[in-house]
């Protein structure tokens, strides 16, 4: 399975690194930009990370959108917003038709694509601050940490990367992958995943 980690602008480091470091250790797991390989500085100036190639919704298995790192809680649909004009929300629309592939996100990724009309009636989550913005943008907000709204799984805040990223192996290779990865990195996940399946 091919994982694609998606880099923009402003990112969050820790939306990026957990669900990429946990799923990477089971499967294929490589950064992207919309823009192809470059240098992307995360929000607040703190990291930068190099994307190895253009987000290929053709290739992935499954596509990470994180959200992004700014003051709160004004800055993050703002840098959010930027990414609108890029050919990044264009990627993610093609990703979303694509039967076979899952979309996740962290924290302000379900905003991202929530602004950009990508998901509206669809069951999702965010940060608690974002759960309102969520709810005008037509998205059916869940205040759960985890959601799982069949080709589209969201989590609500930073640190669900991880819950998100072992969640994931749970569901796409069985819980013998989470268990053991959750032994490895010393988490146990929170809370119970909303699905509406």
């Amino acid at each position: 399975m091919l994982v694609q980690v998606v880099l923009f602008d402003g990112f969050d480091p820790l939306d990026v690194v957990a669900p990429y470091e946990i799923l990477g250790q089971a499967m294929t797991a490589e950064l992207v930009s919309a823009e192809g390989a470059r240098e992307v500085p995360s929000g607040n100036g703190l990291l930068t990370l190099r994307a190895e190639s253009r987000l290929d919704p053709s290739r992935a298995d499954i596509v990470v959108v994180p959200g992004a790192l700014g003051s709160l809680p004004d800055g993050i649909p703002e840098i959010l917003g930027r990414t609108l004009g890029t050919p990044l929300p264009g990627l993610l629309a093609e990703a979303m038709a694509n039967p076979s592939v899952l979309v996740a996100t962290v924290c302000g990724g379900s905003l991202l694509l929530a602004m950009a009309g990508l998901i509206k009636g669809r069951a999702a989550t965010t940060h608690h601050l974002g759960l309102e913005a969520l709810a005008a943008n037509g998205v059916t907000a869940i205040e759960a940490r985890v959601v799982d709204d069949g080709d589209l799984v969201t989590a609500s805040s930073v640190t669900s990367g991880l819950d998100l990223g072992l969640y994931l192996l749970e569901r796409e290779l069985g819980p013998a992958a989470a268990l053991s990865m959750e032994k490895m990195i010393a988490h146990e996940r929170r809370g119970v995943v909303w699905s509406a399946r």
